[in-house]
Formats: structure tokens, sequence, C-alpha cells
């Protein structure tokens, strides 16, 4: 009994000391440089894109803008500037692997196969993939895709959950794959295609920044469940926390709404109840 007495008083005495180890990478990066550098996507409205100044903007931008001030704040109010990196679907991952960014803030779905890569911080938002068609011929669901074209943007969550939905409905379509929401938008515009499948929100995000004159529709029901965060570099455990500490304040504090109304207030005037549960499961205590 004594001999196990000493053991945790031992372990007790290791777990109470100070840390001595130096800051993380990402963190001692930033204070070493004073610029924090966001790897954004940049035709991906509401939640990251280039607006008509030519700056980036969104959701996403607007909580990595957050997150860049309580490391500020961690670094001693020391005077941090912000590098915005534009990243695609196929790069952004590696981006983060191979130090290009600091954090990835855009609509990226949090996956176990993606954590193989990078780690991701507390969840940001909730939404799931749908389609966007012309409302001269709307397609209302997978079932209307039968014998049409489809585009949808490359190495992303979407293409993979679309290739199901389509075999579990028996559907025979054909899928194109694009490099970006913005090529996706144009097939579809220019009839080369007769959807485009997409995370809701992106989808909705671009009708309303069209240029053009033409009239859109968006399938009510979603075919998939994506649930985005930021995702920041392996085994930093630092820097995601400071991450996670800057989120959970927005959700615990209330002050994400007037975050989640600036984006998707002419969309919707309420928060819909599967994103408030997200907020209230996501506001980690301190």
């Amino acid at each position: 009994m004594k001999t196990i007495n000493i053991f945790i008083l031992a372990i007790l005495m290791l777990a109470s000391q100070p840390g001595t180890a130096d800051s993380g990478p990402t963190l001692e990066q930033i204070k070493q440089t004073g610029t924090v550098r966001i790897g954004y996507r940049e035709s991906e409205p509401p939640m990251s894109f280039v607006d008509k100044n030519n700056n980036p903007a969104g959701y996403s931008i607007d909580l990595c803008i957050r997150i860049v001030n309580e490391v500020k704040q961690t670094l001693g109010n020391q005077e941090i500037s912000i590098k915005y990196v534009p990243v695609t679907a196929a790069n952004r991952f590696q981006a983060i692997s191979e130090k290009k960014i600091d954090i990835l803030c855009g609509s990226t779905t949090k996956t176990i196969s993606r954590a193989e890569l990078v780690d991701f911080t507390q969840h940001t938002f909730v939404t799931g993939a749908s389609l966007l068609s012309l409302r001269k011929e709307p397609i209302e669901g997978i079932s209307g895709l039968q014998g049409k074209k489809v585009a949808v943007v490359k190495d992303t969550t979407t293409i993979d959950h679309l290739a199901k939905a389509l075999k579990d409905a028996v559907i025979d379509a054909k899928v194109i794959p694009v490099n970006s929401a913005s090529e996706g938008m144009k097939a579809l515009v220019s009839g080369d295609v007769q959807a485009f499948a997409s995370d809701q929100v992106v989808l909705i995000g671009l009708a309303l920044t069209n240029e053009g004159n033409e009239e859109f529709s968006i399938a009510e029901d979603v075919f998939s469940f994506e649930p985005f965060a930021m995702a920041v570099q392996q085994n930093d455990s630092e820097f995601r926390l400071l991450a996670d500490r800057a989120l959970s304040r927005l959700y615990r504090s209330g002050q994400i709404t007037p975050i989640y109304k600036k984006w998707f207030g002419q969309f919707t005037k309420e928060v819909p109840s599967m994103l408030q549960a997200m907020y209230l499961l996501n506001s980690t205590p301190e």
C-alpha cells in the first residue's frame, strides 16, 4: 500500500508542475513573424469568398478573425497581421501539412478520414448537400437527376455522397467533376449540366451572389450531413485549444448570433434549430 501511495504522489507532483515547454509550432511561428496565414476558398459564399472589393469575406472568415484576436491576447496584445492565402478543394489539406497556412477557414466538413491529415476545431456550422438548378427546369431532388448531367467539385465530401445517393436511388445520371464552385455555376448557367451539387448553404450563397439574370431553384431535401470545422496542423494542441476557446466564447456569449445574421439574415430570420443545438453543444465552459 505504501508503494502505491508513493507512486500516486509522484504522478500528482509531476502533473502539478508548471509546463516548461516552448509554444507550439503554430503559435511560435506567428509570434516570430507577426502574421497569421488564413487559408480560404475564393468562391464558397456565404462561408468564404472574395467580395466586390476583392477582399476575403464570409461567415468562416469572421470566425477566423475572432481567432486571430484570441492569438493577439495570448501573445500579450502583440501586433498581428493577417495574410490570406487562397486554397482549393484539392490542395487545402496539403497547405496545412506543408505549413503554408496556419488555419483553414471555409466550408470544410470534419470527417474521421480527414482527421488523419489535419486536426479540427470545434464545429462551426452544420448543413447538407443539395442540388441547384435553373428555375425553368427545376430539379427537386436526387430522383430528378435521371438521365441528367450534374456538376460537383472534385475532392469534396459532396462528390462521394452524391455517388452513394445516386446508387441508392438507382438513378442513372452523369456526374461531371469540376475544380470549383464558380466553375460548377458556369456549367449550369451555360447549359452544360442540368444541376450543380454542393452544400445547401453554399448553393444559396451562389444563387444570391450570381451577377446574371438567371433564376435558380434549390432542392429542399439534402442528401448528406455536413458538419463544418476549421482545420489546423496535427498535434498542435496549443493552437487548436486557442481556436476552440475563441469559438466556445462566441457560442456561450451568444455573440455568434450577430455573425450568423450578418451572413444568413437574408436567407432566414431565425437560427435553425439544428445549428442552435450545435452552438449549445460546443459552448464548452472554461
